[in-house]
């Protein structure tokens, strides 16, 4: 199945649950798309050790996620 996800947030945990729950999906043999849309498109500054965004966007693209803006 293909899956969707629009991303508008700039709260860096719940950026990093989206990312989180879109490698479950890609993990669960889903095509995922995410949209990142407004403030969501900074999201590499939001990068911090408690919430490492950069890492999360690293695996969901090497999984053969997409990742649009």
């Amino acid at each position: 199945m293909e899956e969707t996800m629009i991303a508008c947030q700039d709260n860096p945990e719940v950026f990093w649950n989206a990312f989180r729950l879109a490698n479950m999906m890609l993990e669960g043999m889903d095509d995922v798309n995410m949209f990142l849309n407004g403030p969501s498109v900074r999201y590499e500054q939001l990068n911090s050790e408690q919430f490492s965004l950069k890492e999360l966007a690293k695996i969901f693209t090497l999984s053969e996620g997409r990742l649009l803006a």
